[in-house]
């Protein structure tokens, strides 16, 4: 038998224990053989792996090499320049390998979390005598002695209570406090156990003597803890998608660069001319900038998202959010705003808001007001002068104060605490009449302990026909989206057996109490439908009361959405849920905790990107399995926190899917910001092309590269990341799991059309300045001739005017640049202001000379680049008038 199925001393006997405790001897030999009670640390990799680990992936590797060979020329033959394309090369790698490490350690922090809630120090029993000692000391068989305010050290078995209420939320979910005593428990698990303390619980209230049947990972608590650290996180589809394109973009670097240095070698060209062809070629087509842009985009979107009451925890998150596809909520909190309130009254036959039923409250339905005034477990501030605790018995407090503020105050003398498996409470109090009994708890819980109902008239019996009319005020108004309660009370004989106090109770009436939705929660529901989101409610409330609830905010519009409880779902195959998920509406409810991890499993087995909410230590396994997991910033554990990759700080389900438009957002700017890049990848590659292939000076040097790819460029492209969400974003459909970042019209609208233009006006602007200066085809040129480092600079300055216009023109794929706000994104205007400062550096100061190579342009240089700047501003408005036609033409 379980120990939860024994009686005390049975389960005393079990684990060879007595209720003086362990001996010293007995608990040192089990601490040895059991280890110390702590939360179990899977075996990780050593941190030294881990930081090798992202020094040595393909990318890394291919920029290793070019560094490598940036530094050998540079020995070969000094003064290229070569060492600080080196340098840079190497910081690109170090800003990439420390961010992905830091990333690894993430999972080790919610350990901490969980190992945070356990108690540092616990009062036992040894040798029949009192001692606190170390919580990690603790051994099976160990008598453990609690108190109010006393956190759980293991899972114990209770062998001697005292009024216990516990606060079971951080294993369970729950967040009514749960009434604990040491008799037997027919409960087939420990979560339902009445006698079972789990560790990282807490006591709320009264005294227990408990004795300690699992410590450290054989704990439930130490069972979550496993499955955080084994549900290992999914690579979000940014971090496939950089993986992805660093791989081919990587690996065509190496292959052009490969090609291209055969190639100067079969022309003849010189072997270290070749190789510094080669690094040029790889150099260009490798944007060493890609993870650093990307990384500093996303944490701009993070900053916004922070400024909409939504804290990033996982930078990638950001990006995932904006493709999710489906969205599990809890109701409770985020859907509602936990405020509740009573709205309606049922007293035998009349249903009406209670403000209307003042009369018959304040005469023969006076005990409904003193259910409500006193049977509760809540907290009073004195200080605050306020109750606190459940806010669904501080609700019937308000209406009891309300209504008969000069209502009496009994005193409270004992209490049956709330438990799940019975769904009631009842509390005892002297009155001036004797000893009177106040329950409140389920209909159904309480009909079978009540036998008389209070009328008008006065108390009569409760029969069959009364109760199905009680069931059918229920249904109406669970089917308002109330919660519905049955208070009841009798008078207790002193001397009275407490076993017996439930029984022959006198039903009042019912309650009907409101959380009232979010109020900008409808809106953000027709926002979701508009944007092809599906939203799953899941709660632990009645079906009827949270299918009431979908209805009013918008979730559910059917006739005949998917309603399923935990039970339900319990019985079903992988195969039979992930059909009944092809349901367009759902709500789940009377749904564990842990059944929400079945859920997100099921939906990413049919293809969806899924995020979900929670707010409790069970609800980290799903926080983590999810491709989002949302946790809350009020209402939510530390673990769960630590767990999810967004926090909402207000716990507003609107905060979500405002995250979801700035994580649409940032996909969309991550391909603008892609096209600026790549299109002066085509501009750095064709000079040395034309280098190998016509044999003349090399029109761009690998160190003025770097300065695009790295300087100018790098903060007009992350201003493109901070462009703000078009209106029309959230009314498309989520984008598909395996779409790429890089689309087939993206790279040939870079590579092909604008890369080209740009391409050419750079070599326009190399011949200009030669040809002015008298250079004749096949005139050899040093590398620091004023000429050669004239023609070059004026190839660099044409590149960079030409993205000046490009960043305009990547603002939007298919919306002409003057239909946009010009000053939308004013970030823009200040990464133009740093590119056309760096570049005037560049060619107008000794330093900037020195570094890049440059010398000083005449003012006709300039002037001659414009038309191509103008041109490319004219020919890419034909083409995006043109895409706009085709889209309206059916």
């Amino acid at each position: 038998m379980k120990i939860h199925h024994l009686s005390a001393e049975e389960a005393l006997a079990s684990l060879r224990s007595r209720r003086e405790g362990l001996s010293h001897g007995e608990a040192a030999q089990r601490l040895h053989e059991y280890g110390e009670n702590r939360v179990e640390r899977l075996a990780r990799p050593p941190w030294y792996r881990l930081l090798a680990k992202e020094f040595s992936h393909l990318f890394a590797l291919i920029l290793w090499l070019a560094a490598a060979l940036a530094f050998f020329s540079e020995w070969r033959e000094p003064g290229q320049g070569m060492a600080a394309l080196g340098w840079a090369v190497l910081g690109v790698i170090a800003v990439n390998g420390l961010f992905s490490f830091w990333q690894e350690y993430r999972a080790e922090a919610v350990l901490a979390k969980l190992e945070a809630l356990l108690p540092k120090e616990v009062t036992v029993l040894r040798d029949g005598e009192r001692q606190r000692l170390p919580a990690s000391q603790l051994v099976p068989g160990d008598v453990v002695l609690l108190k109010e305010g006393d956190e759980v050290p293991a899972d114990c078995r209770v062998i001697a209570a005292f009024g216990v209420r516990a606060n079971m939320a951080a294993v369970t979910g729950e967040s009514l406090p749960k009434g604990r005593d040491a008799e037997p428990s027919a409960a087939d698990g420990l979560l339902e156990a009445k006698n079972v303390l789990l560790a990282g619980t807490s006591i709320l209230a009264g005294e227990a003597l408990a004795v300690a049947f699992a410590t450290g990972r054989h704990t439930e608590f130490g069972r979550i803890a496993r499955l955080s650290q084994s549900t290992g996180e999914r690579r979000s589809p940014l971090h496939l998608e950089i993986a992805r394109l660093s791989r081919w973009v990587g690996l065509l670097a190496v292959l052009l660069g490969a090609v291209f240095f055969a190639v100067g070698q079969a022309i003849g060209q010189p072997f270290w001319a070749s190789l510094v062809f080669a690094i040029g070629i790889i150099v260009a087509n490798v944007p060493e900038g890609l993870l650093p842009t990307v990384t500093l985009s996303l944490a701009m979107a993070a900053r916004r998202m922070a400024r909409r009451r939504a804290l990033v925890r996982h930078l990638p998150a950001v990006e995932t959010l904006g493709g999710a596809t489906v969205i599990l909520s809890d109701k409770t909190g985020t859907l509602t705003q936990n405020r509740m309130a009573v709205e309606r009254l049922y007293l035998a036959g009349r249903e009406d808001v209670p403000a209307a039923l003042v009369p018959l409250l304040r005469q023969a339905f006076a005990a409904v007001l003193d259910i409500a005034g006193h049977c509760h477990s809540l907290e009073w501030l004195a200080a605050e002068r306020q109750f606190r605790g459940d806010p669904m018995e501080q609700a019937l407090v308000a209406m009891a104060d309300g209504l008969a503020p000069e209502r009496p105050r009994f005193e409270r003398r004992d209490e049956v605490p709330f438990e799940m498996e019975r769904r009631r409470m009842a509390t005892l109090h002297a009155t001036p009449n004797g000893l009177r009994l106040y329950g409140k708890g389920a209909l159904e819980a309480m009909l079978p302990v009540c036998d008389r109902l209070q009328t008008e008239a006065g108390i009569v019996p409760l029969t069959p026909a009364e109760r199905e009319r009680l069931l059918a005020a229920e249904i109406r108004l669970a089917e308002q989206g109330l919660r519905v309660l049955a208070l009841a009370w009798r008078e207790v004989a002193a001397g009275e057996a407490k076993a017996a106090w439930e029984s022959g109770l006198i039903l009042a009436g019912l309650v009907g109490l409101a959380d009232p939705p979010r109020p900008d929660v409808p809106e953000a529901m027709v926002t979701c439908k508009a944007a092809g989101i599906r939203v799953f409610m899941v709660t632990g409330d009645h079906p009827r009361t949270a299918l009431a609830v979908a209805r009013q905010i918008g979730l559910v519009d059917s006739a005949q959405p998917l309603l399923m409880t935990g039970a339900e779902l319990r019985r079903l195959s992988p195969t039979q849920l992930q059909l009944a998920l092809d349901a367009p509406e759902a709500v789940f409810a009377r749904l564990s905790a842990d059944q929400k991890l079945i859920l997100v499993q099921a939906l990413q087995a049919k293809g969806h990107i899924v995020a979900v909410t929670g707010d409790g230590v069970n609800d980290a396994p799903a926080l983590r399995a999810a491709d989002i997991g949302v946790a809350m910033g009020q209402s939510g554990t530390d673990v769960a926190r630590e767990a999810a990759d967004l926090v909402l700080l207000d716990d507003h389900f609107a905060t979500i899917v405002a995250a979801i438009e700035e994580g649409r957002a940032v996909y969309q700017n991550l391909r603008k910001f892609f096209t600026y890049i790549l299109t002066h990848n085509v501009a750095e590659a064709v000079p040395y092309l034309a280098f190998v292939l016509f044999k003349i000076p090399l029109p761009l040097t690998v160190i003025q590269i770097l300065a695009i790819d790295l300087g100018t460029d790098t903060l007009p492209a992350l201003a493109l990341g901070a462009e703000p969400p078009h209106p029309g974003l959230m009314r498309e459909p989520p984008r598909r799991r395996g779409e790429h970042l890089l689309t087939r019209g993206l790279i040939v609208r870079a590579y092909l059309f604008l890369g080209l233009i740009e391409a050419a006006a750079a070599m326009a602007a190399f011949f200009f300045v030669l040809d002015r200066a008298g250079w004749q085809y096949g005139q050899v040129l040093a590398w620091n001739d004023p000429i050669y480092l004239q023609a070059t600079t004026a190839t660099l300055a044409a590149i960079i005017v030409m993205q000046v216009v490009n960043v305009f023109l990547c603002r939007d794929p298919r919306q002409s640049v003057f239909a946009l706000a010009w000053f939308g994104n004013r970030l823009i205007y200040l990464g133009l202001a740093a590119e056309i400062g760096l570049i005037l550096a560049i060619v107008y100061t000794p330093l900037g000379h020195s570094i890049f190579g440059a010398a000083p342009l005449a003012a006709s240089v300039w002037l001659y680049v414009l038309p191509f700047a103008a041109g490319m501003l004219l020919l890419e408005e034909g083409r995006k008038a043109l895409m706009r036609r085709r889209v309206r033409i059916p």
